[in-house]
């Protein structure tokens, strides 16, 4: 079911872009919108792991170097039956993390100083197994994608009024201001829906992973309080990138609706709760 939401908002996404390029520019329009859009995916696909780890100033890691942390990830990968991605640290203070890379076998799973020193060593495990499981679900490819028709989305959309006397635009100049205003909040509609649907995939799919949904879920609460009370300067400057952390790290804190990058950790942590009386009477 989740997959299938996903695939339907992508496909909704996609058909809104191809819709504008139509409007603003015909045939010839939806053409060149859809080659822009093919352009950037290709660019996203095969650098948007290493602009978003630079831009976070994260640095690679070994055994040697975070033996702890990085042997965590290693077990989890192996219980996981997945390629061993890359390891990084993030300097900074709020608890939060993050996994990019277009597949398993280029990927990376990044963690900030301040998770790593507020999480016990079973709750580093429950979020590491949650990002693990981005990676093995392509979560990581298809929220690049989503950022990437979203932006093109809000570019196409500012040249509205440039094309506003289009035939193929019933409504003439004023349609032209209704695309460029109201294409760009459908887009980030999307994009959050997306986001939301795949974070609660990977909750479950990373207790299945770690073996005990008590350990994220208590890692979610440690998270949120910290994310609550510190600041990401980092991702304050880059909000497109917010959908990537396990966390909001944004100082807007998420509620569960519409206008959310991520589901309210109450609720996240609620079926978690409700996972692991399912499955077993762990702590």
């Amino acid at each position: 079911m989740n997959y299938l939401r996903t695939s339907i908002l992508l496909a909704a996404m996609t058909g809104l872009f191809l819709a504008i390029g139509y409007m603003l520019g015909g045939e010839g329009g939806m053409i060149l919108a859809l080659l822009f859009a093919l352009g950037m995916n290709a660019f996203a696909y095969w650098n948007a792991d290493k602009m978003v780890l630079r831009m976070y100033g994260a640095h690679e890691v070994d055994d040697s170097s975070a033996a702890s942390y990085y042997r965590i990830v290693r077990q989890l990968a192996d219980r996981a039956n997945m390629p061993m991605p890359k390891v990084y640290i993030i300097e900074n203070d709020q608890p939060n993390a993050f996994a990019t890379g277009r597949n398993p076998e280029n990927a990376a799973v990044a963690a900030t100083t301040g998770l790593l020193r507020i999480l016990s060593h079973e709750e580093i495990a429950g979020v590491m197994a949650h990002e693990l499981a981005h990676v093995r679900n392509r979560d990581t490819l298809i929220m690049t994608i989503t950022a990437t028709i979203a932006g093109a989305i809000s570019m196409l959309a500012n040249f509205a009024l440039f094309f506003g006397g289009s035939r193929n635009n019933p409504l003439g100049i004023v349609g032209a201001i209704l695309i460029m205003i109201l294409a760009p909040i459908a887009a980030a509609l999307v994009q959050m829906a997306i986001s939301r649907t795949r974070e609660y995939a990977a909750d479950a799919a990373g207790a299945e992973i770690c073996g005990h949904p008590l350990w994220l879920a208590s890692a979610l609460e440690k998270l949120e309080r910290g994310a609550q009370t510190i600041d990401n300067e980092e991702a304050e400057s880059n909000p497109a990138t917010a959908h990537l952390f396990i966390i909001n790290p944004l100082r807007g804190r998420s509620m569960d609706n519409l206008f959310s990058t991520h589901p309210n950790t109450a609720n996240r942590v609620q079926r978690l709760r409700e996972l692991a009386g399912a499955t077993g009477p762990w702590g």
